[in-house]
């Protein structure tokens, strides 16, 4: 096997939204470099790491985006939204205000993203559950009423880091997958003369990287 392209089928861009404070940063480099940084002064810009899973025989590489402090400044552009396919809506368990705004977060995601994106909505800090201000089963019951997936964790203690990343990964698999035997099969019927190399399922494997912001 020659080149990097080889080594993964498929790349998921993954965003993390809300607001600051909440451990999005933390929660991305958990999951990509193992690492938490307790100095927790807002980045400017906007970063995002990779790392590449293997779900069932496919290598997916998941290209996770975080806003890095942008939020306060409500500079979040349709860039950062382009092309993503799931989304981490993070909110911090200790801090009921920034529970309250997840609503917000959520039209501004739904505003700039596909609709078909999957969302996972993230009760953040569990380690601090002496401090909780948000119950988990009000967390829950608003995902389950809003058709979002759910989990708390905590980046700095690793709890569910892991799970959360491959959970809303795998699901997002689990679509493409579908799409995939949906359109292959409209093809049949469809395409006529049409060569398969122009079809839909072989474009959505090698999707380009990033829009430069």
């Amino acid at each position: 096997m020659g080149s990097a392209e080889e080594d993964y089928n498929f790349v998921f861009k993954v965003v993390l939204i809300g607001e600051s404070g909440v451990g999005k940063t933390n929660l991305l480099s958990r999951f990509t470099r193992n690492e938490f940084n307790h100095d927790s002064r807002t980045t400017i810009g906007v970063e995002f790491s990779t790392r590449t899973l293997l779900l069932g025989e496919a290598a997916v590489k998941a290209q996770i985006w975080d806003t890095a402090g942008l939020e306060r400044y409500r500079a979040i552009t349709s860039a950062y939204y382009r092309g993503a396919v799931g989304a981490l809506v993070v909110f911090d368990i200790t801090k009921h205000q920034t529970y309250d705004v997840v609503d917000r977060w959520l039209k501004e995601l739904y505003d700039h993203a596909e609709a078909s994106i999957v969302v996972m909505l993230v009760g953040n800090k569990t380690d601090l559950a002496q401090a909780r201000e948000v119950p988990m089963e009000e967390a829950k019951m608003f995902a389950d009423n809003n058709g979002l997936l759910f989990v708390e964790t905590s980046a700095l203690d690793s709890t569910n880091v892991e799970e959360a990343f491959e959970t809303i990964l795998k699901e997002i698999f689990y679509k493409v997958q579908k799409q995939k035997q949906r359109s292959s099969q409209s093809n049949t019927v469809s395409l006529g003369s049409e060569s398969p190399a122009s079809t839909a399922p072989a474009q959505a494997e090698r999707r380009p990287c990033c829009v430069a912001l």
